[in-house]
């Protein structure tokens, strides 16, 4: 290992990386063919640090959770939603008929001010 200030030249290794292993993790590498070997050979893991749960965690956890489409939605109001509720339930479900598009088509339309 390299003191400071002082430059250690590793040939073959982009940067001049050098990893600092015993003799026999050294055999175990060279002689061990598998790819997994190899692609770990720098990678630090540890499992015990904590982790900052970010917004798209966030997002991506509620937005694909498990839903039981089978459960009851409950839904609470307010007294004055609860109240516009019930004026757009009455418009919408009220009875039309052909009365009443007749009178609604032909009503008197004045372009004036009434005097």
């Amino acid at each position: 290992m390299a003191d400071l200030g002082e430059e250690n030249k590793v040939s073959g290794v982009f940067g001049g990386v050098e990893f600092n292993n015993n003799e026999e993790q050294n055999q175990e590498i060279n002689t061990n063919t598998d790819v997994e070997n190899i692609e770990e050979a720098g990678t630090i893991r540890n499992t015990n640090l904590p982790v900052k749960t970010g917004f798209w965690h966030k997002f991506k956890a509620f937005w694909l959770q498990e839903i039981d489409w089978n459960k009851e939605i409950k839904v609470e109001l307010t007294p004055y939603q609860q109240k516009v509720e019930d004026e757009v339930n009455e418009f919408l479900h009220q009875e039309i008929t052909w009365e009443k598009i007749h009178d609604f088509l032909f009503r008197e339309i004045s372009f004036r001010k009434k005097d």
